[in-house]
């Protein structure tokens, strides 16, 4: 998905939101600021990018001024540590749930609120969590998503943000309980913003569950760009059963690509009316698209 006049303000926010969170000196925040704002995306005068394309060159204008690879380590550091506290809590709601597979699913997906502009950032993540779990996806989508794993030997699982990250595993834990197959986990190369590379997914214990590989870009790129990725993760991909897609970024990345989208499952928050009007799903609610772009309701 490219650009809309939407994205420019979302990205306004966050660029503020991501700057407050490695700088408290307000003049930096105002010089990151100006900087920012030359980008020409950010002005509105170039419609040819996805919002991954430009959080790239936000970042790395802030990694720059910051001279840090990975100035939001930190960020991610408190990220994951709240969420793997709720793990026992988190595995006790899925497998005392009716249906643990359609629980595993939904916290993994409402997962995608975490990060510097998401909803749960608040000091009570249980609480957070609480209040998200009466949402849930599609049930036709979700029907759609198990006749998949049925018929599924390798799952290609493209990660997003830390935190979320717990939730992930939660899930992968859960099919591999109900289903023989093979799990590979993607991260990212390169640090950007929140988003989990190898060191956080081992941290979290994602390696004990998948095999843990990187997508080869050489960027702060937050998505998924095929001609960027590695010889060794597009093989992974040609070969894959069934693709999870995590997050807004790598489904904004992933819509561009020229591939067949029939075997991409992706799993976001409806955090935009760009999202909404794509998927018809509410704003607020999960989106679980098994195999197609459209849900249904």
């Amino acid at each position: 998905m490219l650009l809309t006049p939407d994205c420019i303000l979302c990205n306004y926010k966050f660029a503020l939101a991501a700057i407050r969170e490695v700088t408290d000196r307000e003049d930096t925040v105002k010089e990151l600021i100006a900087d920012i704002m030359q980008v020409p995306a950010m002005q509105g005068r170039d419609w040819s990018v996805t919002s991954p394309g430009l959080v790239e060159k936000i970042i790395a204008i802030i990694n720059s001024a910051q001279g840090s690879r990975d100035p939001f380590y930190a960020l991610k550091e408190r990220q994951n540590r709240k969420c793997l506290q709720l793990y026992p809590w988190l595995k006790s709601l899925i497998n005392d749930s009716e249906d643990p597979l359609l629980r595993a699913v939904n916290l993994a997906t409402i997962g995608n609120s975490i990060g510097p502009m998401g909803y749960l950032i608040q000091p009570d993540l249980e609480e957070s969590i609480r209040g998200l779990m009466e949402k849930s996806v599609p049930r036709g989508e979700f029907i759609d998503f198990k006749k998949r794993l049925e018929r599924t030997d390798r799952i290609l699982y493209i990660g997003d943000n830390c935190g979320e990250i717990v939730l992930d595993r939660l899930l992968i834990e859960t099919i591999k309980a109900r289903y023989d197959l093979e799990v590979v986990f993607v991260v990212r190369n390169v640090p950007t913003v929140n988003d989990v590379t190898m060191e956080e997914a081992n941290l979290v214990g994602l390696d004990q569950t998948a095999t843990v590989v990187g997508n080869g870009i050489d960027g702060p790129f937050p998505g998924t760009s095929l001609s960027r990725c590695s010889e060794h993760f597009r093989s992974l991909w040609s070969s894959a059963d069934l693709i999870i897609s995590k997050g807004g970024g790598n489904f904004d990345s992933l819509d561009e690509e020229n591939v067949d989208k029939t075997a991409i499952c992706f799993m976001l928050m409806c955090k935009c009316s760009p999202y909404r009007d794509r998927f018809g799903v509410p704003i607020g609610e999960p989106i679980l698209s098994a195999g197609g772009m459209m849900c249904r309701s």
